[in-house]
């Protein structure tokens, strides 16, 4: 039996995390790559990765993480209340970072840039915008438009959504 091709994806990033916001970017981006239409639609603390000053400050979340292992993302849990100790958080951004980088994988703000250049659009959450009290002077410049949650579905029809 042969399935068909997927055509288009639109992704939601939610969370504002180091490793919330990488799923959806390297998902669209290997999109993009396949000749795959994509669009990201960035909702709650997802948007910090379109945004100016926040995009290239995200760090790793390690109080309330299960998957949090050290030395290595393979090893020993961490104790949830290890994650609580000053510092944990910068460190493991630290060694996350270090690690993305052996495998040429960009920082968030050039990954934005490089993913907008291969074609794919970029939305903001309106809802969240405006909770948030932001203006289009907040965004990064690769962002598209900001779109409620309706006319993101419209835009999306055809897609395979994806909620990252």
């Amino acid at each position: 039996m042969n399935a068909e091709p997927i055509k288009k994806v639109s992704i939601v990033v939610s969370k504002g995390s180091l490793e919330g916001v990488y799923p959806g970017l390297i998902m669209a981006n290997g999109a993009r790559m396949e000749g795959i239409e994509a669009s990201l639609f960035f909702t709650f603390f997802g948007l910090h990765a379109v945004v100016k000053k926040k995009m290239d400050k995200l760090r790793v979340a390690t109080v309330g993480n299960p998957a949090m292992c050290v030395p290595d993302a393979m090893g020993f849990a961490l104790p949830t209340i290890v994650g609580a100790i000053p510092g944990m958080s910068a460190f493991a951004t630290s060694m996350m970072k270090k690690e993305m980088e052996k495998l040429d994988i960009p920082p968030v703000g050039e990954f934005i840039e490089m993913i907008s250049d291969a074609g794919c659009k970029m939305y903001a959450c309106k809802a969240t915008v405006d909770m948030f009290k932001l203006s289009s002077d907040d965004f990064c410049p690769q962002m598209d438009k900001v779109l409620t949650v309706g006319e993101f579905y419209e835009l999306s029809a055809g897609s395979q959504i994806i909620f990252t």
